[in-house]
């Protein structure tokens, strides 16, 4: 019985072996880089899950209040508010007062970079917010320090830390699993606004509340990401806001007297922003 002929690897099989075996390593790598995104996706979580659960719990009552003072005229009345004078942006104020449901003192303790807490409850954000001595360092490092892409809410560089500058801008970044500012374009679906027309800043001292008047994309390098506005900057800035706002801000009014808070994440054009607008409504004082 003759011998069968072994056949000899062609220049094809070789090319075919090579591009399985690239294939292989391009699945095993892509697998692997997932697994690391996962991985600081859940840690990053974890980590604010955490700060969330000891130093900002709710305590009973808390939501039912922040209900009631999100109505506009209930803005008109708070004769029923306990009242205390304080010193407020360099000014002798008197003002209702609130309880403060966020731990500061401990919060202090793990990072004193911390300038207050955020809580947009339209979309269920609640998060610290720090300030570095430039607006890279909480880039890629949260709370804690750690680096992390997902970053930590933090206050432009060149704001002041008392919040009372004329526009204070929180950058933040819009991740795909929805955490940090990555719900923010949810105020362009129908009926999120209607949820909670405000935001919140919770600070030692005091409590801010802002209500809402503009989500919309604005230029990264345009008048939005300016601290404070002449007259005419101030007028073309508020113009572009309310013409392209995407949430409806009918019977709002902001003056070059207002306090401004400009929440701003990235859109995937990195040319343009994403930002939510609001002025400050009313202060509570701390207790």
């Amino acid at each position: 019985m003759a011998r069968r002929k072994k056949r000899r690897k062609t220049f094809g099989d070789i090319m075919s072996t090579l591009l399985m075996l690239i294939a292989l390593v391009v699945f095993i790598f892509s697998g692997y880089t997932l697994y690391g995104f996962y991985q600081e996706y859940h840690k990053g979580s974890a980590e604010y899950d955490n700060l969330e659960s000891s130093y900002a719990a709710d305590n009973e009552g808390e939501t039912e209040d922040l209900d009631a003072l999100e109505d506009d005229e209930a803005l008109q009345n708070i004769s029923g508010k306990e009242v205390t004078t304080v010193t407020e942006n360099g000014k002798e104020v008197t003002l209702p007062t609130m309880r403060n449901p966020i731990d500061f003192a401990e919060l202090q303790q793990v990072n004193s970079d911390i300038v207050g807490w955020l809580r947009i409850r339209a979309l269920d954000i609640s998060y610290p917010v720090v300030q570095g001595e430039d607006n890279d360092f909480y880039l890629h490092r949260t709370f804690e320090k750690g680096d992390n892409f997902a970053g930590c809410l933090f206050v432009n560089c060149d704001n002041s830390r008392d919040l009372t500058d004329q526009n204070t801008i929180i950058y933040g970044h819009n991740m795909k699993n929805g955490s940090m500012f990555g719900k923010l374009k949810k105020f362009r679906e129908e009926g999120v606004f209607d949820k909670s027309k405000y935001f919140w800043m919770f600070t030692p001292d005091f409590i801010y509340q802002y209500r809402i008047f503009s989500a919309t994309v604005v230029d990264k390098t345009g008048l939005t990401y300016q601290t404070f506005y002449t007259d005419e900057e101030f007028e073309q800035w508020m113009k572009y806001a309310f013409e392209t706002s995407e949430v409806d801000n009918t019977g709002i009014e902001v003056t070059k007297d207002d306090r401004v808070m400009t929440l701003s994440t990235c859109t995937g054009d990195d040319a343009t922003r994403f930002v939510v607008m609001g002025k400050l409504a009313q202060i509570y004082a701390s207790k």
